[in-house]
């Protein structure tokens, strides 16, 4: 659980640090909207793309060295886009990141799915949820902070060799094996899939991550259209994630308590009306509501990585989580790509309109979800 948690903090932390280097990056190359999310996307869409061959990896030859093997290729993209000099280079560093941060998502979930049974496991995935963001918050801050006293080019440096500390502690952390024993069960679903659950659940994961995604990627521009400047982007994006961390946290109890259908009923509607009361508020007062924001936005994913385990047999859970991975990265891949074009075309605010329409298409799916568990719990 702890080298779990370990890989999980340091990954997502990378990854996020990209919402604070894109404005930079857009600066410094003269960059248009759908750029910057071609850049965010190739990061995402990498690591989505091996994911399901990351999980195979970890199989064959231990969760520990393909975790600190990944570690240190994420690390890497932020000294290889230090070292390049305009789109390409940049976007072949991104590509070369998101290789490396594929590995942690399938291994080390399926390892905690695996120690951990029934409600238990819900519970500890939402946990491991919630060490992420700790990275999420951590390290976009501490790298707005570096960029404050140092080039941003000598601050990717210092990110590196934070993922070279952190690669010899997974690997010397995590045990020969890949999970410990198991739990013991608590009110699981009937013995077999829930016939349609999974793709139900991996379509409103699409949708979850796709909006969150198109969120972060235009919420930096929004707060400078409304006058912050880079230490106060970085402080915004630590309190969007620092509200997510409580959200993963506080929804992985929620939903073992009301269910996947009402916990998403609440964190998506939630995330809609938030979005739409941000976009007129000045800045100090939106300021103050990104941690609701962060709850609402972030905590879905808990409900819904707890849920893989009780729709999937045992057998075939760790492809389970990659193809749930795949499909929920992609998104995050693509999305930045489609609501950078909305962006460029319409503007920022419409942007953020139609990521706050497009996640209450999760409502209806959420309901289906609900009856085909329901129908599996009566034997129909």
């Amino acid at each position: 659980m702890a080298s779990a948690c370990g890989a999980h903090a340091v990954h997502d932390g990378y990854t996020d640090v990209l919402y604070v280097m894109l404005p930079l990056w857009q600066s410094e190359l003269g960059l248009g909207y759908a750029a910057v999310g071609m850049l965010r996307g190739l990061y995402s869409g990498a690591m989505a793309l091996f994911q399901i061959p990351a999980g195979s990896l970890g199989d064959r030859f231990g969760a520990g060295l393909v975790l600190a093997v990944g570690t240190v290729l994420a690390a890497a993209a932020f000294p290889l886009a230090a070292l390049g000099h305009g789109f390409l280079p940049l976007a072949a560093a991104l590509a070369v990141g998101g290789i490396g941060a594929s590995v942690q998502h399938p291994i080390a979930s399926a390892v905690v799915a695996r120690a951990y049974r029934g409600v238990r496991s819900r519970t500890a995935l939402g946990t491991y949820n919630f060490a992420g963001d700790l990275g999420k918050m951590a390290l976009p801050a501490a790298t707005a902070l570096l960029l404050t006293v140092l080039p941003w080019r000598t601050a990717m440096w210092v990110l590196f060799a934070v993922g070279i500390v952190a690669a010899i502690a997974i690997l010397a952390a995590t045990p020969a094996g890949h999970g410990a024993a198991a739990g013991k069960s608590a009110r699981p679903l009937p013995a077999g899939p829930v016939k349609g659950g999974f793709r139900l659940l991996l379509a409103i994961g699409i949708i979850d991550t796709g909006t969150r995604s198109g969120f972060l990627t235009f919420l930096p521009f929004l707060l400078q259209e409304k006058g912050a400047e880079l230490p106060t982007v970085g402080l915004a994006l630590t309190l969007v994630f620092a509200g997510g961390a409580a959200g993963k946290l506080v929804c992985a109890h929620l939903g073992a308590r009301l269910g996947v259908l009402r916990t998403v009923l609440l964190t998506e509607g939630l995330t809609a009306l938030a979005i739409l009361a941000l976009l007129p508020l000045p800045l100090e007062a939106g300021l103050a509501l990104l941690p609701l924001i962060g709850v609402a936005l972030n905590g879905t994913s808990s409900v819904l990585y707890g849920t893989v385990p009780e729709l999937v047999p045992e057998s075939r859970r760790t492809r389970a989580f990659g193809v749930f991975y795949t499909g929920t990265i992609g998104a995050g891949a693509l999305s930045p790509i489609l609501y950078g074009l909305l962006g460029d075309g319409l503007g920022v605010d419409r942007a953020m309109l139609a990521v706050a329409a497009v996640v209450l298409t999760t409502l209806p799916l959420a309901l289906l979800l609900n009856r085909a568990m329901s129908r599996h719990i009566a034997g129909e």
